[in-house]
């Protein structure tokens, strides 16, 4: 059983010891115990680093190209992984605003032919002539051309 954890092991709860005894119950009633690290002091020593000087460490250099370059690398992946989520997000925003954009001109062709069809009505153009005091023609009064067929006017240079 060398290789079972603490926690399988039985615990007994810890036994309950008896009050101990005050060793200097003479001095009275008033007297403090004493503070923790109470002997410990601290002392502020001004230091002189000035004429020391830093030595190179080649290696350092090496491990910050490192880092730099690793770093570089993890940025360059995930710019390739979210790169066509981006685009297809994008994709989707121009997608949704042309469809406004299909609806609103499809709108605004419904209104233009309700227009047309109010302006051309027969009971407009009536009212119109009148107003004008225009007059059907008589049959007489029109006269109607002959017209030519389109290979004479296209042989004529």
């Amino acid at each position: 059983m060398a290789t079972l954890p603490k926690i399988f092991q039985r615990q007994e709860p810890p036994r309950q010891a008896a009050r101990p005894i005050a060793a200097h119950a003479d001095r009275g009633a008033c007297i403090l115990r004493a503070l923790p690290q109470e002997d410990v002091f601290f002392f502020c020593k001004k230091i002189d680093n000035t004429r020391l000087v830093r030595e190179a460490d080649p290696g350092a250099r090496g491990t910050c190209w490192n880092a730099i370059g690793a770093a570089c690398l993890l940025v360059l992946s995930l710019g390739i992984v979210m790169a066509p989520k981006v685009t297809v997000t994008m994709d989707g925003y121009k997608l949704e605003a042309l469809r406004a954009e299909e609806q609103k001109l499809l709108d605004e062709r419904r209104a233009v032919d309700l227009q047309e069809a109010q302006l051309l009505s027969p009971e407009r153009l009536e009212r119109l002539a009148k107003g004008q005091n225009l007059t059907t023609p008589a049959s007489g009064q029109v006269f109607h051309l002959e017209t030519r067929p389109d290979s004479a006017v296209a042989m004529a240079k």
